[in-house]
């Protein structure tokens, strides 16, 4: 058992490192971290290349979330046990950081990727789609006030704990193992949104702009 989730989460971590902004960007001879904030990020890729580009970067990037969380939730024995039992959350949840922390530190891209909102938000949707709504409706009221999206990314990962705790509210049944990994979540989106959070508070973050390329 320790040994295929051992695999499985490895498997998640190189799906992870798979980062939307760098290999599209290969395509087109382009690599976003030389540019704008230096970020391989779907808001960075926005600000480079347009909202066709940023799009298909998302697009990705959620994609290997849910992925990943897919991957945890199989079982050569999905149709003979409840697929969200404490063991399957387990491996669903540990598959999915792997793959947020492979989509930070790509092993392909020399360790320098995104800062892990899109993926965690593709595995939400697997792990527990009502709660990815609800952090999606933080997010967009964060940004339809301020224009801060690292901003609005930071309070929504910081709601997630909260939404979880508060899950019953919604017909949620609790999860020790969603709560591990929303609080794992939380922490990291914080840590790797520091440099948004130190602008801001010098006043220096740029506010996004839609329709600022096309």
């Amino acid at each position: 058992m320790m040994a295929i989730l051992l695999v499985k989460v490895v498997i998640g971590w190189l799906l992870g490192s798979l980062s939307g902004s760098l290999l599209l960007g290969r395509l087109r001879g382009l690599d976003i971290r030389q540019s704008g904030s230096g970020n391989a990020g779907g808001t960075n890729a926005l600000r480079v290349a347009g909202w066709r580009f940023a799009l298909l970067v998302v697009l990705i990037d959620v994609g290997k979330g849910v992925l990943a969380a897919l991957l945890g939730l199989w079982s050569p024995a999905v149709f003979a046990a409840p697929p969200l039992a404490v063991d399957a959350q387990i491996q669903a949840v540990a598959c999915s950081f792997a793959a947020v922390i492979g989509h930070c530190w790509p092993v392909f891209f020399g360790f320098r990727g995104g800062k892990g909102a899109a993926t965690v938000v593709g595995a939400v949707l697997v792990l527990a789609p009502l709660l990815a709504l609800l952090m999606f409706a933080v997010w967009l009221l964060v940004v339809s006030i301020t224009r801060y999206v690292g901003l609005a990314t930071v309070l929504a990962a910081i709601s997630f704990p909260m939404c979880v705790l508060g899950a019953g509210w919604f017909g949620v049944p609790f999860s020790w193992p969603l709560l591990a990994f929303s609080l794992a979540v939380a922490a990291l989106i914080v840590f790797t949104h520091r440099s948004n959070l130190k602008r801001l508070w010098h006043h220096q973050e740029p506010r996004i702009r839609m329709g600022e390329r096309t």
